[in-house]
């Protein structure tokens, strides 16, 4: 198995490839689209809205959530999620910067 060599890249580097990772799933950006649509937190709501089973919507929610980009806070017996304000425009920023970094003076850039 090869190793990753994490460490010869910056920490935004880094961060952003978790980051993009976690939301390189068609059920992952399903929920954070859901999420942004409620524009609130959302509890049991994503189990009706996206057709997926509980413990599916479980696992991607903590995806997204170890990678930053959502929040969980306990209401009683349920966990409601939510994007993470400061990661979203920390992402949101980062690839701005990237896609904008990009001048290509011609159609044939190669």
């Amino acid at each position: 198995m090869g190793i990753t060599k994490t460490e010869i890249f910056t920490d935004e580097q880094n961060r952003l490839a978790i980051q993009l990772k976690a939301i390189a799933h068609p059920a992952r950006i399903a929920i954070l689209q859901e999420l942004i649509k409620a524009n609130a937190c959302v509890c049991g709501d994503l189990v009706g809205e996206l057709g997926l089973a509980q413990a599916t919507i479980s696992q991607h929610l903590k995806e997204l959530k170890n990678a930053g980009l959502i929040q969980g806070t306990i209401e009683g017996v349920n966990v409601c999620y939510c994007i993470e304000p400061t990661a979203w425009k920390n992402l949101q920023d980062e690839l701005n910067g990237l896609f904008s970094s990009y001048q290509c003076g011609n159609q044939n850039c190669c």
